[in-house]
């Protein structure tokens, strides 16, 4: 058994981080415990709660963030995707871990999916603090993701949307938008599959804050984006891969790459799918994966 409650944090920047802490109610403190944090665009309410009850049910802290201008946490623009104001603040968070007296800050492991799957990359190789990663169908090369996504023919609307924006928000203006998922292929939105539509804009429940929308240069920060240069420096943290075999959002043979590029220990599991089925009809496999995995590195 555990109980959850919200918590504030504050980031580098003095925004307020918006987390979960999921607390065992039995057992001996201190304790291992496992930060995590959403992809892109996505909030605690996309899912995550299920794989926060799971490790928390097994006796882990859990701490489970929204990133800054999502859900409860401040920031602004709003929506807007930053992958290294993100990841510093989730320094923030395993710092607010570390110095909780439930927890062993010798024993912090860290889990992120797709956007953040990548980030944990960083994280894994940057950061001493962190003893054991678990990267989820992880974002490897925003470059190469996006020559696959936009045809050839759309780069140069694209481009001139991003400079667009640049100068207006120079000139003061607020940051262009787009539409985050939409089943439409024909409108402007930043995934446009039936299956991102279905995870994006699923029924989120009570408390949910969340708008199907991102700001145009967090999809230029996307197709900047590479953790998987990090990988190689993860060793000797045990680091899993989560990988869907039918991925095409954080495509598949990316991440079988990095995987092979990573040092010891290290696992990959690969799940029968696309991106968004390890959050629902392959949670049977993804979250059992990543809690042995952690039991294994994080538990005496």
């Amino acid at each position: 058994m555990h109980t959850r409650k919200e918590v504030m944090f504050k980031d580098d920047g003095g925004d307020e981080l918006s987390a979960w802490l999921y607390l065992p109610d039995e057992g001996k403190a201190p304790r291992p415990a496992i930060s995590m944090a959403h992809g892109f665009g996505a909030t605690r309410w996309h899912g995550l709660n299920h794989f926060a009850e799971l490790f928390a049910g097994a006796g882990f802290v859990v701490l489970l963030h929204d990133h800054r201008t999502f859900g409860l946490s401040t920031g602004q623009p709003r929506q807007d995707i930053n992958p290294w104001a993100q990841i510093e603040g989730w320094r923030r968070a395993i710092s607010y871990l570390e110095a909780l007296p439930q927890v062993d800050p010798g024993r912090i492991g860290i889990w992120g999916s797709s956007f953040a799957g990548g980030h944990v990359l960083v994280l894994g190789a940057t950061d001493s603090r962190v003893a054991c990663v678990v990267a989820q169908v992880p974002t490897i090369n925003g470059y190469q993701q996006g020559l696959r996504r936009v045809v050839p023919e759309g780069v140069a609307a694209l481009e001139a949307g991003f400079s667009d924006d640049e100068r207006g928000r120079a000139k003061g203006a607020p940051a262009r938008r787009q539409m985050l998922a939409s089943a439409n292929p024909g409108d402007p939105a930043a995934y446009r599959t039936k299956e991102a539509a279905d995870f994006y804009l699923q029924p989120l429940g009570d408390g949910a804050v969340w708008e199907n929308s991102v700001t145009m240069q967090s999809s230029r920060w996307a197709r900047m984006y590479e953790p998987g240069v990090w990988v190689s420096r993860i060793g000797p943290k045990p680091l899993l891969m989560v990988v869907a075999s039918h991925d095409t959002v954080a495509v598949a043979d990316l991440a079988f790459e990095a995987y092979e590029r990573a040092h010891e220990p290290k696992k990959i599991v690969i799940i029968p799918g696309g991106h968004f089925d390890p959050y629902s009809t392959r949670f049977d496999i993804a979250g059992p994966a990543a809690l042995a995995w952690f039991q294994q590195h994080l538990m005496p």
